[in-house]
């Protein structure tokens, strides 16, 4: 099953994809939808209040709310050591707030702020039921299911202190979505490829199999920190390629598309602009 968040009206409803339509349901959004005590087989049965067709669509930030999005760095091998990092022996956290959003086909604006707006495509956890001090085992089951994110680094910011967040979590600058597809359709992202394009050219190119931690590593992890809720999103780290490793550095400029793209989950394509 396919989740999404669409715009509509001044505000957004959560839908159910079914091929290049859109069944409404009674939700405001993905979150709203995973929170209604519903579980994901009786989401996938329930009536549309109506259908709209894909060209009709804008999408929204697939969660809109989230109350908590949680984000891992260092996840893979190679982005460590293309950062003259060491491999983590535990995740390394980071937060995002829910005002970073932006949806899957938005503007990237460029912040005036920033002269060095760098690219990470990642996989993202959708949390579907609440979790705490759970299990390995016990995580995989908590996971509603997968996304796109691309956790766009403002590195000028995010290397004023030995704190990321602050070049993390700038207001609208990152893409998620375009859908939630269910942890069953895509055997939880065990094996899938990962693809990070500017213009065209791919400046990213793995597979989630090459994770360090897994997405049940990191839910279990984090559900022993904190409890995890439906609709929370923790965003799984980036492969190597990005723009602030390559000589000389490379970073996004007005009127360049970045794409990022996971097997069987979809893309994000968003166009950049100046602020």
């Amino acid at each position: 099953m396919r989740l999404a968040t669409i715009r509509d009206g001044g505000g957004t409803v959560a839908a159910r994809v079914e091929g290049s339509q859109y069944h409404i349901l009674p939700y405001r959004d993905v979150r709203d939808a995973l929170d209604s005590g519903l579980d994901l087989s009786e989401i996938e049965d329930a009536p549309a209040t109506r259908i709209v067709d894909e060209d009709e669509v804008s999408l929204a930030p697939l969660v809109i709310q989230p109350e908590k999005t949680i984000c891992v760095g260092l996840n893979y091998s190679d982005h460590a050591a293309e950062t003259g990092q060491e491999v983590p022996q535990f995740p390394t956290l980071f937060a995002k707030y829910a005002r970073s959003f932006i949806g899957a086909f938005d503007d990237l604006v460029l912040p005036s702020a920033s002269s060095a707006v760098d690219w990470e495509v990642e996989l993202g956890i959708i949390i579907g039921r609440p979790t705490r001090h759970a299990s390995e085992q016990e995580s995989w089951d908590a996971i509603a299911g997968y996304t796109v994110i691309n956790d766009v680094s403002m590195r000028d910011w995010q290397v004023r202190t030995p704190q990321w967040l602050q070049g993390k979590t700038f207001e609208a600058s990152t893409p998620i979505g375009p859908h939630l597809v269910t942890a069953d359709e895509i055997d939880h992202a065990r094996d899938l490829a990962v693809e990070c394009t500017v213009d065209g050219e791919v400046v990213q190119s793995s597979r989630t199999s090459k994770l360090i931690f897994s997405p049940a590593e990191i839910v279990s992890y984090i559900s022993t920190i904190i409890t995890l809720v439906p609709g929370d999103v923790i965003a799984t780290g980036t492969p190597a390629g990005i723009g602030a490793a390559q000589t000389p550095q490379r970073f996004l400029a007005p009127g360049q598309r970045l794409t990022s793209t996971i097997e069987g989950i979809g893309s994000l394509s968003n166009r950049c602009r100046p602020a």
